[in-house]
């Protein structure tokens, strides 16, 4: 399942992705903590601007009201947005928020206290300012590779804003930001808001196989907060002020081992062009990544884990506030699906398993003292599993009846150190798709976290 979608993967302790698609806020993006894995059910494939997205669903779904849900914000809310072609390369957009739960609220409220004189518009303004929230925002095509967007949310309230600067390249995208705040999300699903956060971003583009490489620039400043969560939760380290600077290549090979395209209905369009091969596939990806951070963030290095047993390389010098990273990293995915999704009913049968191996170095010196205790008929030490246990995805996908097909995907942890749940599912979410056969790839997809209690409507192109 495809709810999360790997880019690319980082040191330490985790993956490191692109920005990721989240209900906690108007602009319905974050980015990952550097270094943090990402909750299940946030990342998505080629995205479409937010107020693009509710504009889509207005127009060709018949969906005024496009809802969302996030413990993080207060609960179930709803979102409208209203687009305006000012000229051929230039649009605006207005985005109305309304916190459902708060205008419960308010309705009991003034139906408890409907004996009192006091008339309803008396406090319409302090109502609409607690239920409702704005967000304006404009899109701007330079040239037909060049596009600027200028957006600000919750206006008079939390003032949020967001500035891109994006460039298409023939083989390469270049990507500036400004966000004030910044929105990030931990490995706990925690939010935070860093006061003013800078990036500069180049990511390579092409072929879903051969090498890729990615470069990152990012500067953040001002102390970081906890968004809609626990302020007592401790800051991670890697958001505290500094310059962090971020390079990444890797390979990736695919090969089919079954591919059956014979049964398939002639002159019948599927639901999805990318899910209408019967096959049985592998992914490997292998990499490196290097990373210098200068300032506070720069600590984030200096703390011991289970990488520091590892041949990773790693600098801190605390006096200049200066450190350095660099590992290895590998991925390996098996697919199978059957069915080829042009029937009404039961034409889709996906499954698929991902083990990440976040450390490669830290993998490298476990297998070899596994190796070693083997050849030598020594017991094998628990931490040493540990070090070789990869991050295990499992995600399983069943067409329902025509385009509308269920998903569910879930992260398994495998620790040998617990006897009693050796292997156990630490998250998982649901979601139902409805396949837009029109636009060939295309779907909108309704998710949930049970875990972490957010649900959002998106839309989402070209995924497999």
């Amino acid at each position: 399942m495809l709810l999360r979608r790997m880019r690319w993967m980082s040191e330490g302790d985790g993956r490191w992705e692109l920005d990721a698609e989240t209900p906690a806020t108007m602009e319905g993006t974050a980015r990952p903590v550097p270094g943090d894995p990402l909750p299940l059910g946030l990342s998505r494939g080629p995205r479409v601007t937010r107020p693009k997205q509710l504009d889509f669903f207005h127009r060709f779904m018949a969906s005024p009201l496009v809802p969302t849900f996030s413990s993080a914000d207060g609960g179930l809310s709803v979102h409208h947005a209203h687009l305006f072609h000012l000229t051929d390369n230039w649009s605006f957009t207005i985005l109305e928020k309304i916190h459902v739960q708060k205008l419960v609220s308010v309705v009991k409220e003034k139906l408890a206290n409907r004996q009192e004189e006091a008339p309803w518009t008396k406090d319409l303004k302090k109502h609409l300012h607690d239920v409702m929230s704005l967000g304006v925002g404009t899109e701007l095509l330079i040239t037909p590779d060049t596009t600027l967007l200028l957006e600000l949310y919750d206006i008079k309230k939390g003032d949020r804003g967001k500035a891109i600067f994006h460039h298409k390249l023939p083989h390469q995208n270049i990507t500036f930001q400004a966000s004030w705040p910044g929105l990030f999300v931990d490995k706990k699903g925690l939010y935070w808001d860093v006061p003013l956060s800078l990036s500069a971003d180049l990511a390579s583009v092409g072929s879903s196989s051969g090498l890729s490489y990615h470069l990152l620039l990012q500067q953040n400043s001002g102390e970081p907060k906890c968004f809609g969560g626990d302020e007592t939760s401790e800051v991670p380290i890697a958001l505290l002020p500094g310059l962090c600077a971020k390079a990444a290549v890797s390979i990736k090979k695919s090969i089919d081992a079954w591919r059956k395209k014979e049964d398939k209905l002639k002159n019948v369009q599927p639901y999805d062009v990318f899910l209408s091969d019967s096959h049985a596939s592998f992914t490997g990806i292998v990499g490196a990544v290097a990373s210098g951070y200068l300032g506070d963030c720069s600590r984030r290095v200096s703390i011991r884990d289970e990488t520091q047993r590892s041949n990773a390389f790693r600098m801190f010098n605390e006096r200049n506030k200066f450190a350095a990273f660099a590992d290895l990293f590998a991925s390996v995915t098996f697919t199978a699906q059957y069915g080829n999704f042009q029937r009404l009913f039961l034409d889709l049968t996906k499954a698929s398993a991902r083990f990440d191996i976040a450390s490669g170095s830290l993998f490298l010196c476990g297998a070899s003292r596994l190796a070693q205790d083997f050849f030598f008929s020594r017991k094998p030490d628990i931490e040493t599993f540990c070090d070789v246990c990869p991050d295990v995805t499992i995600s399983f996908q069943q067409q329902i009846v025509g385009p509308f097909s269920f998903r569910v995907e879930s992260s398994v942890a495998i620790d040998p150190r617990n006897q009693d749940h050796f292997v156990r599912v630490d998250d998982s979410i649901f979601a139902i798709d409805w396949a837009l056969k029109v636009l060939g790839s295309a779907k909108a997809t309704a998710w949930y976290s049970l875990k972490h209690q957010e649900a959002m409507v998106e839309l989402r192109f070209f995924e497999a």
